[in-house]
């Protein structure tokens, strides 16, 4: 069995996370995260967003929208770069 395969196993068991056929091509599955548990993934990472929240007060909002873009134009250009590595 994958490492995936084995931890959407242990996602499902535990209770966060539905698989199921995809009706349009059997030999996939579509997998979805489980609303019931948002509120405690939530306080999961509650620590997790104080944290980001405590740093992000100390930039201002125009020094937030560089950083933001920066992220969002360094995300595409990573796609970019692993669809050209997957067509060609």
């Amino acid at each position: 069995m994958s490492f995936r395969r084995k931890s959407a196993s242990r996602l499902e068991r535990g209770g966060w996370i539905a698989r199921e056929r995809d009706p349009s091509d059997r030999r996939a599955v579509l997998v979805q995260a489980l609303r019931t548990r948002n509120s405690e993934l939530y306080g999961l990472y509650a620590g997790m967003s104080t944290s980001m929240d405590q740093i992000c007060d100390g930039y201002s909002d125009a020094e937030l929208q560089v950083i933001a873009d920066f992220l969002t134009r360094s995300a595409q250009a990573g796609r970019a770069a692993a669809d050209d590595l997957t067509s060609g």
